[in-house]
C-alpha cells in the first residue's frame, strides 16, 4: 500500500518562498506519477503541479507557472514543490498525490489519483 507524507508547510509573508516535501513509501516510486493539489475551505481541490513517472515531464496550473517548481528524487522516494514569490491566494492545504496509471489528459484531475497524503497547511499573509 502506498503511503505519502508531506512536510514543509508554514506561515510566510507575501513574496517569500517555501519548499514542500512528500515522502513516498510502499511501492516502487519510479513507477508513479506524482502531483501536488491544494484546497481552501469551501472550494474544490485543485491541481497545482504534476511530474510524470518516466522522463520527469512537468505540468503546472497557469496561476503558478514561473513561481512554482515540482521535482522528484527517485533515490530519495520524494517529490518536492518549490514555491517562490508566494501570494496570499496561494494560501491552502497542499496535498501530495500519486498514481501508477495516469494518462496525460488526466494528470490535472483529482479523481485520477488513488493515493493521497494528509496535507500540509501553507498560509501567506499580505
Amino acid at each position: 500500500q502506498v503511503q505519502l507524507q508531506e512536510s514543509g508547510g508554514g506561515m510566510v509573508q507575501s513574496g517569500d518562498s517555501l519548499r514542500l516535501s512528500c515522502v513516498f513509501s510502499g511501492r516502487n516510486f519510479r513507477d508513479y506519477t506524482m502531483a501536488w493539489f491544494r484546497q481552501t475551505p469551501g472550494k474544490e481541490r485543485e491541481f497545482v503541479a504534476g511530474i510524470r513517472s518516466r522522463g520527469g515531464h512537468t505540468y503546472y496550473t497557469d496561476s503558478v507557472k514561473g513561481r512554482f517548481t515540482i521535482s522528484r528524487d527517485n533515490a530519495e522516494n520524494s517529490v518536492y514543490l518549490q514555491m517562490n514569490s508566494l501570494k496570499p491566494e496561494d494560501t491552502a492545504v497542499y496535498y501530495c498525490a500519486a498514481d501508477r496509471q495516469i494518462i496525460l489528459s488526466s494528470i490535472g484531475s483529482k479523481t485520477a489519483y488513488d493515493y493521497w497524503g494528509q496535507g500540509t497547511q501553507v498560509t501567506v499573509s499580505s
